[in-house]
């Protein structure tokens, strides 16, 4: 019987899932220490595999829509980089698998680094087709960054190794491609597609920035993303703007 098992093999087990319901009753009479707390520690688990399900199930309504629509190929899209004084505008576009199963995904701005690039690699893995979008700051500031921010979501979609049934943008409006499409604010904490487009813009754009940091270490590029932080704008004050800063931009613009 599992009460008859060491507290190791106990906690093993639990760790597994192998335990029946019966076995996992029996446990609860256990009187060791160990044994329940390795318990309280299997239902916390299961209550946080069960909450992160439920959201992912939700996140999923619009692609689940879509696909009941007879739409398969569903494209996430979000940007980052809007914001920063210096760096591209970086957008992302990707399919993923109608059977994919990512929970824990999210916007990406609600994510540590490491989970970021934990999910990037999951994510690259998961998909069915993925493209970036990658805008340099002398096209932002020839074209403004909203336009630019355009340029970079349509140049992912271009990417893609499939032709879209419909995309799911954060926010902004597509509405001249020829697709159906949705434009969803919040997208990146609504529908798993957008959220994954985030977070894949979100690590291709750090790791861009920091590869200007390398270039440009006055600037803390790696830090800041080209973010105007204290420290950013007093390196531009002391040693000039680099060939990435964006001159449209306020306080650089004259």
């Amino acid at each position: 019987m599992a009460s008859q098992k060491s507290v190791k093999e106990i906690k093993q087990s639990l760790v597994d899932n192998v335990l029946t319901q019966q076995q996992l009753q029996l446990l609860h009479t256990d009187k060791r220490k160990g044994v329940q707390i390795a318990l309280n520690q299997y239902y916390k688990r299961l209550e946080q595999e069960k909450k992160l399900k439920d959201q992912f199930n939700q996140m999923m309504t619009y692609e689940r829509k879509c696909h009941a629509e007879g739409k398969k190929i569903v494209v996430g899209i979000d940007e980052v980089g809007r914001g920063p004084l210096a760096g591209p505008v970086v957008a992302a576009a990707v399919v993923l698998d109608e059977t994919c199963y990512l929970p824990g995904i999210n916007d990406s701005k609600k994510m540590s680094r490491q989970k970021r690039e934990f999910f990037y690699e999951k994510i690259q893995k998961a998909a069915v087709s993925y493209s970036f979008g990658i805008i340099d700051n002398k096209t932002i500031d020839k074209i403004n960054i909203y336009q630019a921010t355009i340029k970079a979501m349509k140049q992912a979609i271009g990417g893609l190794s499939q032709q879209p049934d419909h995309l799911l943008i954060d926010a902004m409006d597509l509405s001249d491609l020829p697709y159906s499409s949705d434009s969803i604010i919040k997208g990146d904490q609504k529908s798993v597609s957008i959220a994954a487009a985030s977070i894949l813009a979100k690590v291709k754009r750090d790791y861009i920035m920091a590869e200007l940091h390398h270039q440009y270490p006055n600037y803390d590029f790696e830090k800041n993303q080209g973010y105007g932080t204290k420290a950013h704008l007093d390196a531009i004050k002391n040693y000039g703007i680099t060939p990435y800063h964006r001159q449209s931009f306020a306080p650089i613009k004259k």
